[in-house]
């Protein structure tokens, strides 16, 4: 390129030297952010420290064969369910077992298809019922041999120290319809409502036979004497 005046020349040349300074600016700028400006994921990222504790590799290995096993069921048709109907399989749902019931559940259940049998004072069942004869002979179909009397099974029975501590299965005592002072009657308690200060017991009574009351109903309040567990933990 050829220029008429030197003056010409100059001008071009300081445009085109500023621009190249521009240029070379800006890049320096933009390598400066790239370089030293971590992403939002790397700013983010956790720091995982390295497992030395050999519990800590135990319980990492076994989450491991816990993800794998996971795979290997869907890779066999297997899903876990999203609620407790069952295991969905390619086949079908699979129902899931039942959770083992409590014994004490399944003495309470017991004991309730005797209700409404009637009450005879020394008869221990199946037919009529007192009530020390109508809980030993509910403790018995569940191995536990208890006397035929209400005053013993009380002193055979542990001691129930506090409400707070009374639970379903418990023995409850009451005194005599005559001597409120002596052990004269005897229950088996089906629930405890610890707000309200109050249970419900299953027992022999005169009046209706095998019935279900609660412990708040006047009678049984002024006569109540104390609790004693039959069931171990």
């Amino acid at each position: 390129m050829f220029f008429a005046k030197w003056e010409d020349f100059a001008n071009f040349a300081g445009m085109k030297r500023s621009g190249i300074l521009l240029l070379t600016l800006l890049a320096a700028v933009s390598c400066g952010i790239t370089r030293h400006a971590p992403s939002v994921k790397e700013a983010d990222a956790p720091i995982i420290p390295p497992l030395t504790d050999a519990a800590d590799i135990a319980r990492s290995r076994a989450r491991a064969q816990a993800v794998m096993d996971s795979i290997d069921l869907v890779r066999s048709g297997v899903t876990v369910p999203k609620s407790n109907e069952g295991i969905r399989t390619s086949s079908g749902v699979v129902p899931l077992p039942e959770p083992p019931r409590e014994v004490v559940d399944e003495l309470l259940d017991y004991a309730k298809t005797f209700i409404g049998v009637p009450y005879r004072l020394g008869a221990p069942g199946p037919d009529r019922f007192d009530c020390s004869g109508f809980t030993s002979y509910v403790f018995r179909e569940f191995g536990y041999n208890l006397p035929h009397n209400s005053v013993m099974q009380f002193r055979d029975s542990v001691p129930v120290e506090s409400f707070s501590d009374l639970r379903k299965g418990d023995l409850v005592f009451f005194g005599a319809r005559n001597n409120i002072r002596e052990i004269g009657h005897v229950g088996i308690v089906v629930d405890v409502d610890l707000e309200r200060g109050m249970f419900r017991f299953i027992h022999a009574s005169t009046s209706n036979g095998v019935e279900i009351q609660r412990s708040t109903q006047p009678y049984f309040m002024m006569r109540y004497m104390g609790a004693g567990r039959i069931l171990k933990d």
